[in-house]
């Protein structure tokens, strides 16, 4: 399989555009597959380009870093660069996601979403590896995709959690594609909701006829796209199976969809749902995901620091019932939030407290549909739990769901969450 990738890459000048921790992944395949290959890093950050060999290869850096991208035959672009007005033929443009769905394609389930892609792909890991499958996790969960290669054999399936950004430049769609819901959100990176929308899709634009997509009946698709064999997850009936949904470690009417997802997926691969019933309680959910952090002076405080759009937000509020203090805002993508708004007016929260450009636009909405619970501002979680300990009492809940990205303050949602959790874990109310 691997020969498919060499056959791409071998004899080209190659550009890595990104040096995180999947550029680094790339930098490493090349170094041990094709260490003649004449190779070039591009990384905005001077600092991040440290550890390279500047002998050995040519590195470009700072505000133009990509200016000479046109002079390479090919450029494996990490998730987060965008190439948005840059010039370069898009026809040189690949990545790590690119390449591996090129050689291994038969053996992934590809999963995306705007919400519950990373909640959907590592059930379905846990799922396959507990009905004894030889099966990996990798992707945007976190793990390189190329740092799996020595784990991977001829049966081995890929479970391969896929961001827009990783879908944004490929040519081939994974065997299975799991595509939960496309809402706004990366617009920063996008610019147009269509064009996020359009990257999404690309899970499905590349199936052949023996591929298989899992999706949302929800969710329109192209005149050749409804050609590709379905499997409509959310209608999918699971009655005769006796679940006991409350009994799940996974709650909430989103998280329904995802676990009817899961199962549909594993199921493309001829394995029975009654044999991965039990397995489903035996799940451990994901840090950042409407985490129970603890009860803490008297508050229950949850962690959904994931949420970064207003539907994961309104999904949490339906989950955690009588929220007394609701954390809100952080780096503004120019999402709409008039549905969160809408939310809020019909269910109010006792304690709205906002932060960041987000947090003014989700203000203004709130005012515009005329709501009339508290709002409070804050610029850093020490003020948001000061605020909170004068007024917290017994029984009351406190969750973070921003309904908005973390980057303002933050170097991602998990720094975000695991601050919060750790001024949860020392309150104290002045109240009690």
């Amino acid at each position: 399989m691997l020969d498919i990738i060499f056959r791409r890459l071998r004899g080209k000048r190659i550009l890595i555009a990104g040096y995180g921790r999947e550029g680094k992944s790339t930098l490493k395949f090349l170094q041990k597959y094709l260490p003649h290959a004449e190779i070039a890093v591009a990384d905005k950050n001077k600092q991040a380009l440290n550890d390279i060999d500047n002998q050995r290869y040519k590195l470009y850096f700072g505000e133009d870093y990509l200016k000479n991208a046109s002079d390479y035959d090919i450029v494996i672009k990490t998730p987060g660069i965008s190439l948005e007005n840059i010039d370069i033929d898009r026809n040189i443009v690949s990545s790590q996601t690119d390449l591996f769905l090129e050689a291994f394609d038969n053996q992934i389930i590809g999963v995306t979403g705007t919400k519950g892609k990373s909640t959907t792909s590592s059930l379905i890991y846990h799922l396959l590896k507990n009905a004894g499958k030889d099966v990996i996790l990798a992707g945007n969960i976190g793990i390189p995709v190329f740092d799996c290669l020595k784990d991977i054999t001829k049966k081995t399936i890929i479970v391969y959690e896929l961001s827009a950004h990783q879908l944004q430049f490929i040519h081939k769609s994974p065997h299975i594609g799991v595509l939960l819901n496309v809402f706004e959100e990366h617009l920063d990176h996008f610019i147009t909701f269509e064009n996020y929308k359009q990257a999404k899709l690309n899970i499905l634009r590349y199936m052949d006829n023996d591929d298989i997509a899992v999706t949302n009946n929800n969710l329109s698709f192209t005149a050749d796209m409804m050609q590709i064999r379905h499997v409509t997850f959310d209608s999918y009936n699971f009655d005769d199976y006796c679940l006991d949904w409350d009994q799940l470690p996974l709650q909430g009417e989103h998280n329904v969809l995802n676990i009817k997802a899961a199962l549909c997926a594993c199921q493309t691969f001829g394995i029975s749902v009654g044999e991965l019933v039990p397995y489903l309680y035996s799940f451990k959910t994901l840090e950042h995901r409407m985490e129970f952090v603890g009860l803490f002076d008297g508050v229950k405080f949850y962690n959904d620091s994931i949420s970064t759009i207003p539907q994961a937000t309104i999904a949490a509020l339906k989950t955690i019932h009588n929220v007394d203090f609701l954390l809100l805002g952080g780096y503004d993508r120019g999402i709409d939030y008039s549905s969160l708004a809408i939310y809020l007016k019909d269910n109010p929260v006792s304690n709205i407290l906002i932060t960041g450009q987000a947090g003014q636009s989700i203000r203004k909405m709130l005012q515009y549909y005329d709501y009339q619970g508290a709002i409070f501002e804050y610029d850093d979680m020490r003020q948001a739990f000061n605020i909170m300990k004068d007024m917290a009492r017994a029984n009351q809940i406190c969750l973070l769901s921003p309904a908005a990205a973390s980057y303002d303050k933050y170097v991602n949602f998990e720094e975000r969450g695991r601050i919060f959790k750790d001024f949860a874990r020392n309150f104290k109310s002045e109240k009690q």
